[in-house]
């Protein structure tokens, strides 16, 4: 199985999971994830998916600025509907490397490691989405504005081929490659702040 290079190189996230400790799942309950895991999780990379990527490792390094983010100690809290646009998408990844989840998620064990009703849909909120430590109830807004890193337009003209049945191999390879160039370049991006705008 082959991913392109770029996938490795993106900074990774380590979160502590006591759950994960406590089920004896690993030794420490420290869990390394990174962006390939998001892509296997979405089954596709695309700026989406790289975006709730970067906006969850942005929210978390500012939640606990230097200590370990605690997977399972964050809520989460989205502007749109799960059904709206690609909040379910995004949603999806944020809770693989938060532990939130929705109301079908684990119920703990005797009032502990609850991970359900941590991630919410429909709030008021201005901006896209609202990362909420449970400890502390310290808070970080995040949007994400993958526009500054534009498509080259020759790809989408590759696409609407593609998506009509008229693309030649060479031209689906051309298409792939320009697509995760994109993608490349966004998260090249990482610490840009115009890119992923913290409050």
């Amino acid at each position: 199985m082959s991913y392109p290079v770029f996938f490795n190189q993106v900074r990774k996230i380590t979160v502590h999971d006591p759950l994960a400790q406590l089920l004896g799942a690993n030794s420490d309950g420290n869990i390394e994830y990174s962006y390939t895991d998001a892509v296997k999780l979405a089954g596709h990379s695309c700026p989406t998916v790289a975006g709730a990527y970067l906006m969850t490792l942005k929210a978390l390094e500012s939640l606990y600025k230097g200590q370990t983010p605690q997977r399972g100690g964050v809520k989460v809290k989205f502007r749109d509907g799960l059904d709206e646009g690609v909040a379910g998408v995004i949603a999806n990844i944020v809770s693989l490397l938060t532990g939130c989840a929705a109301e079908g998620g684990f119920k703990g064990l005797g009032g502990n490691y609850v991970r359900r009703d941590l991630l919410m849909f429909n709030a008021p909120l201005n901006d896209q989405v609202l990362f909420q430590r449970m400890d502390t109830g310290a808070t970080v807004s995040v949007s994400y504005h993958p526009e500054i890193v534009p498509l080259e337009p020759s790809v989408m003209g590759l696409l609407r081929k593609i998506l009509a049945g008229q693309a030649q191999a060479g031209e689906k390879e051309e298409f792939a490659n320009g697509w995760q160039d994109r993608v490349r370049r966004i998260l090249e991006q990482i610490d840009n702040p115009e890119l992923v705008v913290c409050s």
